[in-house]
């Protein structure tokens, strides 16, 4: 939302919001917040670390947290709400463009694409070997909304389809998209591409470390279009330079940015990019707007007129 405030800030003055804006590498980090607590009543945030020291320097005068998008497990929700501070997100904001990054990852490593261009590039005529979809087996970590709508994609190209969930997926998703529920391991094992679409949460965390990572079928592709702390990005650099992974598409990484000095900028076999899926100004409009109005109601401020700034 920064590269977009001066637009905002007169809809925000408006409703009598002064704004406070400070300068942003990525996200704010619990010192960095701090230096401003008690000095805001709401905060509109990316993934900056509402933990809950940051939380308990905040009160009494912070009384929303708007998240810009979906995610919110920077925020510790649990402990904000003890505290009376309400915690508002936008659910399924950027379902369709991530599921669009994702099945462009797949068509990739099938396909080859950017390495025959590569190679062509760079004078080589060279037929590198790929595969039809219809071929492939496609593993689903996480069968929510995103991960919905990734089998929906997948599924038009033939592909079978497995999925995995701690929780239970409707019978009818599953029976009109052909798709096999199976147990972590037995998806990890007969999958040839895998695809992260779970939240960040206890249950998570580096899901993908080294024992699961033996579990997965030589040759397979692993997409990170999710969060970077679900797979332990030591052990992924360990697989892939052994080939027990045979690539992997990454948009997000334990530590954000990607330090310079990380292997997988070296690799060949990997795809990057910079926590980017999201991508799509028309989700991004809706998600700004979504957020001012989730701030205004979170601060008991009327914004049944929003919708003449939107129009505008």
């Amino acid at each position: 939302m920064i590269p977009f405030v001066d637009r905002f800030q007169p809809v925000l003055a408006h409703y009598g919001v002064d704004l406070i804006q400070t300068e942003v590498h990525e996200r704010l980090g619990e010192d960095e917040i701090i230096k401003y607590a008690g000095k805001f009543d709401g905060t509109i945030c990316g993934d900056d670390r509402y933990t809950p020291p940051v939380l308990d320097r905040c009160i009494p005068r912070l009384k929303v947290i708007s998240k810009w998008g979906t995610g919110i497990d920077s925020i510790d929700k649990a402990y904000a709400e003890k505290l009376g501070i309400s915690v508002r997100n936008t659910p399924n904001a950027f379902t369709l463009p991530v599921a669009d990054s994702v099945m462009g990852y797949i068509l990739a490593f099938a396909r080859r694409q950017p390495w025959m261009d590569r190679a062509m590039k760079a004078g080589e005529w060279e037929k590198i070997p790929g595969r039809s979809l219809s071929e492939c087996t496609l593993g689903v970590i996480g069968v929510g909304n995103i991960g919905k709508a990734v089998i929906r994609r997948a599924r038009a190209f033939g592909m079978r389809l497995l999925g995995t969930d701690i929780i239970q997926i409707a019978p009818d998703f599953l029976a009109e998209n052909g798709v096999t529920m199976l147990p972590l391991r037995e998806l990890l094992e007969q999958s040839d591409f895998i695809s992260m679409n779970c939240n960040l949460n206890p249950t998570s965390h580096h899901l993908v470390n080294r024992q699961t990572l033996e579990w997965v079928k030589p040759g397979a592709i692993l997409i990170n279009s999710a969060r970077g702390p679900i797979v332990e990005e030591t052990a992924l650099v360990e697989a892939l330079q052994s080939g027990r992974l045979a690539g992997a598409a990454l948009d997000v990484f334990e530590v954000e940015p990607l330090p310079q000095d990380s292997p997988l900028l070296k690799m060949d076999q990997v795809m990057l990019a910079p926590h980017n899926t999201n991508s799509s100004p028309a989700a991004w409009e809706r998600v700004h707007w979504n957020t001012i109005r989730n701030l205004l109601e979170g601060l008991n401020i009327p914004c049944t007129d929003l919708s003449q700034w939107m129009v505008s």
